[in-house]
């Protein structure tokens, strides 16, 4: 009978015992032994177990990464084999890797003998140098930018070489983005070192009346700012960008690397200008493939599409493991001012084994793939060949691949360019002067001279499409423009979705718009905005390009969030590797769990009003919702300080109220009581506290005015003593 063993094939046995990698063998039985030659053997394989026939053996467990392993020790298997022997006759466990260091160091021979795969297992023990062998051969794997295939937990590395760290977690900080739409900003934090992906600012909804903007709040880095070690911006979009100039003085300190695209960069500065007592900000520029070492992390950029040209997606290899941020992106075949989609270039990212997968979650709860631009073009391009008079087309000041489609049509179709909106000028400025937006000289002119223009020989690109009171749009149809009114004839374009909140506002825009006799397209009647922003299919792709061992959604309101975060169960990726959190949680993450931690930060609306920053707060807010709703009433009584008597009759102001002539019964019952309360106080002739006096008039009177119109406007009672 042949008992031949061929250690390089599994599943081959020896007297009723398993001899694939990783298992005991038997004692030995002495029989003959030959090994088939090297040409022949089939590539070595992880075994499959089997059912032992003798005593049971001690079982070691069998990985891919000792698969690996064993085609570069060849028979160090059979080392292990060895080792097992001992084992099973010892009392010790650690009897038989002790034995093997013995009798290495007595005849350092053997250890050379038993590096020849061909010469068949040695009957002395073999000295185990296994850790060694896995340590040289992963620094020579990762080096090459590659990962072995599980390794073991005691020896993991991160893409590069450096070793993962299992004592300290990873932070990951929402500052703003999560649950609403813009606002973003994202800390990563790790031993102390903090960077920052992104500073956008958010616009107001319609419940915030005197609103400009709403900007994170970073209590968190207060007396931290020498621990920033960067801030990374993904995009030149205003929700990625905006809070710059509200935020930088306070984070800012000598070396801070601020790193951001061409565009990017150029669009921050140009807006700084505005804002001159900042410090000077050095931004670095960064491409496709641009990495930089800040702190305990290297970031790498790489390009995807979005609706702005520079958009990048951010590889973060930090010392706990590998994260990716996507930053707002779609897969394109046909973009503006852009290549297609690389995915070659995102196959290579996704196989350095990414830990941690952010990803944008603004149109998660929307089916299918997004349009492409190309489709978008066409669909604009059937506006402009139908249209008799001028085009008015409203979209947001940074949508760039959207100016750049409309001024190649009005080219084409003869007809000037009118830029009119202050952060639209200023960005279409900065991209020509970059070459990211191309015209000619001459197709360019000044709002003044559009009246002097054919109807049908005129464009005009302007802000407003979210219904915002101060925009161009808006001024237009309210007739408050300063060149411009609108006529019959004219078509308006709303390229760009809706924000959530500004749905009311913009159905309002709309209605006003056409009652003037002006056609208005939008992206409900026909595809003419593309959303910056990847559907189901096109995010479902990147999680299985990435394969993330954890999933993050951000970007998006609570429900999008959700719906990304079911997507991501969908592929696949396990219900506990996966959390949907809020602004303000912090979530740790290591190789091991990712969790949600108990301790919240600081995240609430920070608001900026003109000048002020922050100084509007839930108390101001909630009073001037107050007097949008019902108005305000002023009661001023005068006081003869020696007597304590009313003086002549108190004067009342009432604005958003009641209109003061055809409510003369209410006002004359409203004096009346404001006297009552005031003799009643000063009754006594007593000393009279004025501010308890005050308060009770502004209750009283409150719930006496309640009674009569069922209003409560805000009572403001003054009290004035002569």
């Amino acid at each position: 009978m042949d008992n031949s063993i061929d250690p390089g094939t599994p599943g081959n046995t020896r007297s009723g015992q398993n001899s694939g990698f990783g298992d005991s063998a038997g004692k030995q039985t002495g029989q003959s032994r030959r090994f088939e030659p090297r040409k022949n053997r089939q590539p070595l394989q992880a075994p499959r177990p089997q059912r032992p026939q003798g005593p049971k053996p001690v079982k070691v467990p069998v990985t891919a990464f000792d698969s690996a392993l064993e085609k570069i020790l060849g028979s160090e298997r059979l080392a292990r084999h060895n080792n097992a022997n001992i084992q099973n006759q010892s009392p010790n466990p650690d009897a038989g890797a002790q034995n093997n260091r013995n009798l290495a160091q007595k005849n350092p021979r053997n250890r050379q003998r038993n590096r020849r795969p061909n010469r068949g297992p040695s009957r002395r023990p073999i000295h185990n140098f296994a850790a060694q062998a896995v340590q040289s051969e992963a620094q020579r794997t990762f080096a090459n930018g590659e990962t072995c295939p599980s390794p073991a937990p005691s020896y993991t590395k991160a893409a590069g070489g450096k070793p993962v760290s299992y004592g300290k977690n990873l932070r990951v900080i929402p500052l703003g983005g999560l649950g609403e739409v813009g606002r973003n900003m994202t800390l990563l934090e790790y031993d102390g070192a903090i960077l920052i992906l992104d500073m956008g600012f958010r616009m107001p909804g319609e419940d915030m009346p005197g609103i400009d903007y709403i900007i994170p709040n970073i209590d968190y880095l207060k007396n931290k700012a020498k621990n920033i070690v960067g801030v990374v911006f993904t995009h030149g979009h205003y929700d990625h960008i905006g809070a710059v100039p509200y935020i930088i003085d306070k984070i800012w300190h000598p070396g801070l690397r601020i790193i951001a695209s061409p565009l990017t960069k150029a669009i921050i500065m140009k807006r700084q200008e505005d804002f001159p007592g900042l410090p000077k900000m050095d931004i670095e520029e960064a491409d496709d493939g641009t990495t930089a070492d800040l702190g305990p992390f290297k970031v790498e950029f790489f390009r995807l599409n979005h609706n702005i040209p520079g958009n990048f997606g951010i590889f973060v290899q930090t010392p706990v493991g590998n994260i990716i941020d996507t930053s707002d992106f779609k897969f394109d075949s046909n973009p503006v001012n852009e290549k297609p989609t690389d995915f070659k270039r995102l196959n290579d990212i996704g196989r350095r084994r990414i830990l941690l997968l952010l990803s944008d979650s603004t149109d998660a709860e929307i089916p299918g793939h997004s349009l492409s631009e190309q489709e978008i073009f066409e669909n604009l391009e059937k506006i402009f060949q139908e249209s008799k008079g001028r085009i008015i087309a409203a979209t947001f000041g940074s949508l760039l691949n959207r100016i750049q489609q409309l001024i190649h049509l009005s080219e084409k179709y003869g007809r000037k360019v009118a830029i009119d909106g202050y952060s639209l000028k200023n960005n279409v400025e900065v991209c020509r002067q970059l070459k990211y937006i191309r015209a000619n000289k001459n197709t360019f002119i000044q709002m003044s001279e559009v009246d002097g223009q054919p109807d049908d020989r005129v464009t005009v690109i302007c802000t407003g499409a979210q219904g915002e009171a101060d925009a161009v749009l808006m001024k237009i149809a309210t007739r408050e423009h300063r060149f411009l009114r609108f006529k019959k004839g004219d078509s308006v374009i709303f390229s760009s979705s809706v924000i959530p909140g500004n749905e009311r506002t913009v159905q309002n825009l709309k209605d006003d718009i056409l009652r003037q006799g002006v056609k208005v397209y939008h992206y409900k009647m026909m595809d003419i905005h593309a959303g910056g922003h990847a559907r189901q299919e096109e995010l479902m792709e990147m999680m299985r390009i990435m394969r993330p061992k954890f999933f993050m959604p951000i970007h998006g309101q609570y429900s999008m969030l959700v719906a990304c975060a079911d997507l991501a169960r969908s592929v696949g990726i396990p219900d506990n590797n996966i959390v949907v959190i809020e602004n303000g949680q912090v979530v740790t993450v290591d190789q091991r769990q990712i969790t949600v931690e108990k301790e919240r930060v600081a995240s609430s609306f920070i608001m900026v009003d003109g000048l002020g920053v922050g100084d509007v707060g839930e108390i101001v807010l909630r009073d001037r919702q107050a007097l949008a709703h019902d108005g305000m009433f002023v009661v001023v009584t005068v006081i003869d300080r020696l007597t304590g008597k009313v003086k002549g009759s108190p004067d009342i102001i009432s604005r958003g109220f009641v209109y003061l002539r055809e409510s003369k019964d209410l006002l004359k019952e409203t004096r009346n009581k404001t006297v009552e309360i005031i003799n009643k106080a000063t009754g006594s002739n007593g000393a009279v506290n004025w501010t308890c006096v005050k308060e009770d008039i502004r209750n009283k009177i409150s719930d006496f005015l309640f009674t009569k119109t069922e209003r409560r406007p805000m009572v403001l009672p003054v009290v004035i003593e002569i």
